[in-house]
């Protein structure tokens, strides 16, 4: 009975222990992950203070760690344990290779700093081990294309909306090079009044439809400018600006292409009137500090800053006409962007030259960083394609410009080739199957392709070829805005002076080994310019191939 008593005893001693020592583990992880949350929680949005608040987190977790471990086990050689533990699931071998190696290699600080890293290359997606897949963890899909839902109403009334399309890195990493550009739509009905705000983004806008004013608030000066269909016009960051819908029928509607200056990819509107649908940023101070600032009474300021007109509210025809007696064209010198006079050459339109390209089958009207300071500027190109129903634009490629392109009105569709590196798996785009190509050297192509519709946003970066497509039904009308476009050519890979035209004749025949004159035959076919007839178009029409 006695020994039964003393192993019950040794039993209860030994599930003690045990307990005792999982919730010490416990409380160490869980300190790590309280210091963890207080970093996101503390710090909002700022993404690179996150960061090093989690990376100290990390640091000074190891190290707590290491000193207990030191105290218990009197030597380091016992730790070797811990790291090889992580081999005994095959999904954490790496991660425990990769401790073993900090183990073995580093010391003090940058030891915690080797595990941190192994931790954020390994651990970042449980049973995920290869990089390529850790970086695939934003959404599914086409990482080229944006749709009507992946815009977010910041500002919207009965009598209009603003709306912002999300980050492009959210989508997927293979757009980081846009990681500093945003894209927002404007809409407001007939007779309405957009009030005044700031952005911590300086933005360039199209006026897509309809006509209006914009009012600037620089330093000391007031200028007010008429929109028109066609507009262009730059904005820089900080400055004050309102706008009215100046049509009684139709309405105004704007996209906009933002460029961020506090955080990458992350910018705030400042609205100083406020309403019910944004806050009044002066209702952030004390109410002794306005009236200080102000000079006026408590009572008073409760009842501006308290009142709820809203965002976009509607104007009578008389306050619309006051608000918009702008300055027609503006095409003048000097240049709010990037203030070089301290007066603005106003908005510039981009109907004004007529097309660069033009045919049956389409329209290309642009303008390029050398016909606007605006845009020399920004390094910028804004074009437009009206494309024929049933007719296509391309394949062509920009050498060095990545294409923001915006459907503005129609439907259709857009093909594009991108590469994809076969020998490590990863793709550069979104992967058809049966539109891979591989060459004998490894490399492969693929066709990404989407449907476009009103407020698609597709993505062209620099060297893809790509052709865009319109329905049968509806011509479709594309918005591109064209962001490092300095020195940027497009090159046609069909119709009049393509690529593969423009070679010599022996340059064709080692690259495709078959005949110049077949070569000839093939890419000199095509008469047209750009744009052409679609594959539809092109079979209703009876064309022969042979």
């Amino acid at each position: 009975m006695a020994v039964k008593v003393r192993l019950s005893l040794a039993v209860l001693a030994f599930s003690l222990l045990a307990l005792c020592v999982g919730i010490a583990k416990a409380n160490k992880d869980l300190e790590l992950k309280v210091c963890e949350h207080q970093c996101k929680e503390q710090l909002g949005y700022d993404e690179r203070e996150v960061e090093k608040c989690l990376r100290d987190c990390t640091e000074e977790h190891f190290r707590r760690k290491e000193e207990r471990e030191r105290e218990t086990r009197g030597t380091e050689e016992e730790d070797d344990d811990e790291w090889r533990s992580f081999t005994v699931d095959p999904a954490k071998k790496k991660l425990g290779q990769c401790l073993e190696e900090c183990q073995r290699q580093e010391r003090g600080k940058q030891k915690s700093l080797c595990r941190l890293r192994c931790q954020e290359k390994y651990e970042r997606e449980p049973g995920r081990e290869e990089e390529g897949n850790m970086e695939e963890k934003e959404e599914a899909g086409n990482p080229y294309v944006f749709e009507d839902r992946h815009l977010k109403s910041e500002v919207e009334t009965e009598h209009g909306r603003v709306r912002v399309l999300q980050k492009f890195t959210k989508k997927s990493k293979l757009l980081r090079g846009l990681e500093n550009i945003r894209v927002a739509i404007i809409e407001a009905n007939p007779q309405t009044f957009i009030a005044p705000t700031h952005l911590d983004a300086g933005f360039v806008l199209f006026v897509a439809k309809g006509r209006g004013a914009i009012t600037l608030i620089h330093e000391e000066d007031k200028q007010t400018f008429n929109l028109e269909r066609g507009d262009v016009f730059g904005v820089p960051a900080g400055t004050t600006f309102y706008m009215v819908n100046k049509d009684e029928n139709e309405k105004l509607r704007v996209a906009k292409i933002l460029w961020t200056v506090n955080l990458p990819g992350n910018f705030k509107a400042f609205h100083g009137a406020g309403g019910e649908d944004a806050e009044s940023f002066f209702r952030a101070f004390s109410w002794e500090l306005l009236e200080a600032a102000l000079k006026t009474d408590r009572g008073r300021l409760e009842r501006i800053f308290k009142q709820q007109q809203g965002g976009i509210v509607k104007a009578s025809k008389e306050q619309i006409q006051a608000l918009g007696h702008g300055e027609e064209g503006g095409h003048g010198g000097g240049g709010l962007w990037p203030f070089p006079t301290g007066g603005s050459s106003g908005p510039f339109n981009i109907f004004d030259k007529g097309p660069v390209k033009r045919n049956n089958y389409g329209q290309l009207f642009e303008a390029k960083p050398k016909d606007s300071e605006q845009l020399r500027d920004l390094d910028l190109i804004v074009s437009l394609a009206n494309i024929t129903r049933g007719s296509m634009a391309g394949p062509y490629y920009n050498s060095k410009a990545t294409m923001i392109s915006i459907v503005l009105e129609g439907e259709g569709y857009f093909e594009m080739a991108c590469p994809r590196d076969s020998s490590s798996g990863s793709s550069m785009g979104y992967i058809e199957s049966e539109g891979s190509r591989r060459g004998k050297g490894g490399q492969t192509y693929q066709k990404t392709s989407s449907r476009l519709s009103r407020n698609s946003v597709f993505i062209v970066p620099a060297g893809h070829p790509v052709a865009t497509v319109a329905s049968e039904n509806s011509n479709l009308e594309v918005l591109c805005f064209e962001v490092y476009a300095k020195g940027n050519v497009r090159y046609p890979l069909a119709g009049k002076w393509n690529v593969i035209g423009e070679m010599d004749r022996e340059a064709k025949e080692l690259a495709y080994g078959v005949p110049a004159k077949e070569v000839d035959q093939i890419f000199g076919k095509q008469q047209e310019e750009f744009f052409f007839p679609g594959p539809r178009r092109q079979r209703r029409e009876g064309r022969a191939y042979a």
